[in-house]
């Protein structure tokens, strides 16, 4: 509303104020030229582009290391569940039994 009653100022004045206007318009960087806006628009474009292209990649990343993740985990698992079945396989073959000599959790006995 406060353009449409600059203009009915201006108006009266003639020519010389409307040329005025359009001057200090295109000084403060109100209005600029077709060709200046293109520029500006190609370039945020092209910036956008960029990191769309950059969002993808680290998107890209996070998929391979999440499931490089969980796969070493799983073969973290597997060999746990394996040491632990060589273990008792192992103790089962000295003949261990909780409690006995051998047992680490028993303290031996004084010397």
């Amino acid at each position: 509303m406060s353009d449409l009653s600059a203009v009915a100022v201006l108006l009266p004045g003639g020519a010389g104020a409307i040329v005025t206007l359009i001057v200090l318009l295109i000084l403060r960087g109100n209005l600029v030229s077709r060709a200046v806006l293109e520029d500006v628009r190609k370039d945020r474009d092209a910036r956008v582009a960029e990191l769309v292209a950059e969002r993808d990649a680290w998107r890209a990343a996070y998929k391979e290391s999440e499931t490089a993740r969980i796969e070493a985990q799983n073969q973290v698992g597997e060999l746990l569940e394996l040491s632990r079945v060589a273990d008792r396989v192992l103790r089962a073959m000295r003949g261990e039994v909780p409690g006995d000599a051998m047992d680490p959790t028993v303290a031996a006995p004084p010397s």
